[in-house]
């Protein structure tokens, strides 16, 4: 019976490692990485523009759950490159340092217009 229970949970987790891979490959070849950050709490924020239309995506993963949104906009401040994301009556900015500030970021996160999250974030890789 061990030896059946053990099996089992191999194979499980072989198939979440697999469906992990086929992800980020899947993105990947279709869209390019323009920003990774971590940020505090367990926050890792990646930021993609697809090929062939251009569209930003924004892809996180926390504690809390994981994200995917579509449809991005961004501002170059020229100290910073903002990108922004809407889901509902959510704003997802993700603000990526340029020039001295390269490799610092934050993430932003309000609520109808009211701010109820900043992480600070560092450049994941």
């Amino acid at each position: 019976m061990k030896t059946l229970k053990r099996f089992a949970l191999l194979l499980g987790l072989t198939s979440c490692v697999s469906a992990n891979l086929v992800s980020i490959a899947s993105a990947d070849s279709t869209a390019d990485l323009i920003l990774s950050l971590k940020c505090r709490g367990g926050y890792n924020i990646n930021v993609w523009r697809k090929y062939n239309s251009g569209e930003l995506l924004y892809r996180s993963t926390s504690p809390h759950g994981n994200l995917s949104l579509g449809k991005g906009t961004n501002d170059n401040t020229g100290a910073a490159r903002v990108y922004k994301f809407q889901n509902g009556n959510y704003e997802y900015q993700v603000i990526g340092g340029r020039g001295d500030h390269q490799g610092q970021g934050t993430l932003e996160v309000y609520k109808s217009g009211r701010s109820i999250l900043s992480r600070s974030c560092t450049a994941n890789g």
